[in-house]
């Protein structure tokens, strides 16, 4: 593919050779001849003057460099589209695998794909286009939106709601059932039937192992554009609001609220019965005890403000030296006591 035909998909602005053949995408560091690479991250600078690659993606911003450049508003996006380019999405439609049990009570759209050892139960409701790869298992009552790909070895339960465009990665349970028990007066612990469901709206992403809880009565929601990675836990009657980012590791006890744009990054916990507000950002291993409001950035367990927790941070290795200069301080002050008495 010709480079300028690459910028015109790509909607960014070239400069250099349009005749320019490139074959392939690459990083910066293992691009060869005749590839195209990306440069979004000011601390890679050198690398993009040393790389191989034919041709760079870059920012309008970035300085001249000795090769071809497709600048972009939005260089990452503009990366991410390029790699569409090159591996495009390998398009699965109208095939149900011999293997595969369906059952008549379960509705079916146009160019389903239903790949090996897949079960769906009565009463679900697959829409068109929906990719099911292997060894998956879609409950009674199901419902999933038309363009959904659920990869293999997901468990998808009874009453679940997926919406359109939605991606499920491998081994992800949805709708397990929420950790609820009642304590007796002999110490043991009864089950709270969870009854409720969860509901997953458009164009949502779950990564692989992750594990979502029904609630015991009405709804967990996962709502439109939420990121959500692997491993990760949710707990029943949680809510994520829109374009919020969840990352791995991530686990959040019941009824959880988070609102919309916020970020969890690795390891944050929430005690659960609280609230995130739009606009939250946790550091990774943050835990999270009470609510949090809007538009702040957050550290710590128990979380403080991201600026006084880079300032305690800076204190704790000289803890010991300010505990020799008490002690020290606390000598000299009982020996001026002494001479006073």
């Amino acid at each position: 593919m010709k480079l300028g035909e690459i910028a015109k998909l790509l909607a960014g602005d070239l400069e250099g050779d349009e005749n320019l053949e490139i074959e392939g995408i690459n990083t910066l560091d293992a691009a060869r001849t005749g590839q195209l690479s990306f440069f979004t991250n000011r601390k890679y600078f050198k690398q993009a003057q040393e790389t191989k690659a034919s041709a760079i993606i870059v920012d309008r911003n970035c300085p001249a460099l000795d090769k071809p450049l497709i600048r972009h508003r939005n260089a990452y996006h503009c990366f991410a589209k390029a790699i569409e380019l090159f591996y495009p999405r390998q398009i699965l439609s109208g095939v149900i695998h011999p293997t595969a049990i369906i059952s008549p009570e379960a509705q079916l759209g146009e160019q389903v794909y239903v790949g090996p050892y897949c079960t769906i139960a009565e009463g679900a409701v697959i829409g068109d286009q929906v990719i099911l790869e292997s060894h998956i298992s879609i409950q009674k009552n199901v419902q999933i939106g038309k363009n959904s790909a659920i990869h293999s070895g997901c468990h998808i339960r009874e009453g679940v709601i997926i919406g359109a465009n939605c991606k499920i990665q491998s081994n992800t349970i949805i709708g397990s059932d929420g950790f609820g028990y009642a304590k007796l007066e002999d110490g043991s612990w009864y089950p709270i039937s969870q009854v409720g469901t969860v509901i997953i709206e458009d164009d949502v992403e779950i990564g692989a192992g992750t594990t979502i809880d029904r609630a015991t009565l009405g709804e967990t929601r996962i709502k439109q554009g939420a990121r959500i990675d692997n491993l990760v836990h949710l707990g029943h009657g949680c809510s994520i609001d829109q374009n919020s980012l969840i990352c791995a590791q991530v686990g959040l006890a019941g009824s959880t609220q988070v609102g919309k744009n916020v970020i969890l990054a690795g390891q944050v916990g929430a005690a659960g019965h609280l609230s995130i507000g739009d606009n939250v950002i946790a550091i990774a291993q943050t835990g999270i005890p009470h609510s949090i409001s809007a538009d702040t950035t957050i550290s710590g367990s128990p979380a403080i403000n991201q600026r006084l927790w880079l300032k305690t941070s800076a204190i704790i290795p000289k803890l010991p030296d300010l505990l020799r200069t008490v002690k020290e301080l606390e000598k000299r002050l009982n020996s001026v006591e002494r001479q006073l008495k």
